[in-house]
């Protein structure tokens, strides 16, 4: 790769007039910058970014964090972050995390070397360990989980949807269809991502006046892998004490269905079935899965406008978006009020 050196040798001007000529910047001869161009052409030569960002101070990247880059659940978010990204002239490195919580902290640490201008990061668990390294990191930060205790002018923003009432809307809505026993597949409830769920379960079932069963609590991991073998173990154990279930995922949800399928368990004759997500994976599914679309796409790009706020226009005081979930109904529940299911649409 060529640099001013070489193309000073190429002109025979020094390499101060032709970083004249290349940046436009400070006097330079017509004639000069001319027989410049011309040489850098000829040498290919193309300036180097990093020296262009260490003097600006301005690199035009993003770092993008996501928990699970197999879950279908990030790719409407990729897709919108990296379109709002593009549109005001900066690019999207895109991390995967594994759901590592050494790992987040590392990465968050690694802002301090200023190669990129801030981060969006998703996380199971926004604990005070990680949100004491984010406020310390020096670049502003959007989170996609709501956080609490936050002062007016942090360096970071939240663009979220409510797990809590998204949970909250599956389970009512199992109620409402006449379903009593409705059970709960969940992650580990020790995070964010599976407390908040959990809550929003239990608090539909309290507002029901319906007692919430441990034994219909199933733990998992947010896994299809995961969900099939913490079903299928529920099955073989207790048998099917359920008629309708809240998976809070639709990757639990499928595994679920393999469960069933496995053990002839009729869907929704038997089990009625509501998914958190509302990815493509629930019209791809047999029964079509009743799910809670967790406004993905939205999510995507109020995070990237809030960042984009935070590095362009340098602004101070925080801002918190939150979303509302909505139910998209197929034909996983069967309407115990009727005996029949819905329609899928």
């Amino acid at each position: 790769m060529s640099n001013i050196y070489d193309i000073g040798r190429e002109t025979g001007l020094s390499p101060s007039t032709v970083a004249r000529a290349l940046s436009g910047k400070g006097y330079c001869s017509e004639a000069a910058r001319i027989k410049v161009q011309k040489a850098a052409k000829k040498l290919n030569y193309v300036p180097v970014q990093a020296a262009k960002s260490l003097k600006s101070k301005i690199t035009r990247k993003v770092m993008f964090c996501i928990p699970d880059i197999y879950n279908p659940y990030y790719f409407d978010m990729i897709r919108e972050v990296n379109r709002v990204l593009e549109q005001s002239g900066y690019y999207m490195i895109l991390v995967h995390t594994g759901h590592d919580a050494k790992k987040e902290l590392e990465i968050v640490d690694t802002l301090k070397e200023r190669f990129v201008d801030g981060m969006i990061i998703l996380s199971f668990h926004f604990d005070d360990k990680l949100m004491d390294r984010i406020r310390t990191c020096g670049l502003p930060v959007v989170l996609t989980n709501r956080c609490d205790g936050y002062d007016d002018e942090e360096n970071f923003d939240c663009a979220y949807v409510d797990y809590m009432r998204a949970a909250y809307i599956a389970t009512e809505y199992l109620l409402k269809k006449g379903h009593k026993k409705v059970g709960l597949l969940v992650g580990d409830i020790r995070e964010q991502m599976g407390y908040e769920r959990l809550e929003g379960y239990q608090r539909a079932l309290r507002d029901a006046g319906v007692a919430c069963e441990e034994d219909l609590i199933i733990y998992s991991d947010f896994t299809r892998a995961g969900g099939y073998v913490r079903f299928l173990e529920y099955l073989e154990k207790k048998g099917l004490q359920m008629s309708g279930l809240v998976a809070c995922n639709d990757l639990m949800g499928i595994g679920c269905i393999q469960a069933c399928r496995e053990r002839g368990i009729v869907l929704p004759g038997q089990l009625s079935i509501v998914t958190l997500d509302n990815t493509d994976y629930c019209s791809c599914t047999y029964p079509e899965l009743t799910s809670v679309d967790m406004r993905q796409t939205q999510v995507g790009q109020n995070a990237a406008e809030l960042l984009m706020e935070r590095i362009r226009e340098r602004r101070r005081y925080t801002k918190m978006i939150s979303l509302m979930p909505r139910l998209v109904e197929r034909n996983s529940v069967l309407d115990l009020t009727t005996g029949k299911e819905k329609s899928s649409i």
